[in-house]
């Protein structure tokens, strides 16, 4: 079964660059979200979330992802210019691909996200940056099966 990955993107060219790359990668995309509440709207729908920081309501990216994460045991990484921004929230997700991206760090990005067990070691310098390189899955931030 093919995982299923909600864009939280409010900028449309963006987020259907992200999509196309999405599904090059061979996963389904459930939905795009430009704000929170459209993102809450989908979270059961979905496993991995791709998530901005900074969307049509503000600055609502980290607290959205760690709501994905924890509530919903999504998977999370932040796609953002101003990983900076994260700070605790980086805490629930699995790590950040930095605008500008490449599509190789979404695929990776996607690859990790998907893996019953992340194995952080193989990860190339492309663009994604993991925030842990290992985690307890049993603690639930970040890590749904």
């Amino acid at each position: 079964m093919s995982k299923r990955v909600l864009i939280v993107e409010d900028e449309i060219f963006v987020a259907l660059e992200i999509e196309d790359i999405v599904r090059a990668a061979g996963f389904e995309v459930s939905a795009i979200a430009a704000d929170r509440a459209m993102a809450m709207d989908f979270a059961s729908n979905c496993d991995i979330a791709l998530v901005d920081l900074n969307l049509r309501d503000g600055p609502t990216g980290p607290d959205i992802g760690r709501e994905l994460a924890v509530c919903h045991g999504v998977r999370v990484v932040y796609v953002t210019a101003n990983p900076s921004q994260i700070g605790a929230a980086q805490a629930a997700a699995l790590g950040v691909v930095t605008k500008p991206f490449r599509p190789t760090a979404i695929k990776e990005a996607l690859r990790l996200a998907a893996a019953e067990e992340p194995d952080f070691s193989s990860v190339n310098d492309n663009g994604f940056r993991p925030f842990m390189q290992s985690r307890d899955s049993s603690s639930g931030a970040g890590f749904a099966g």
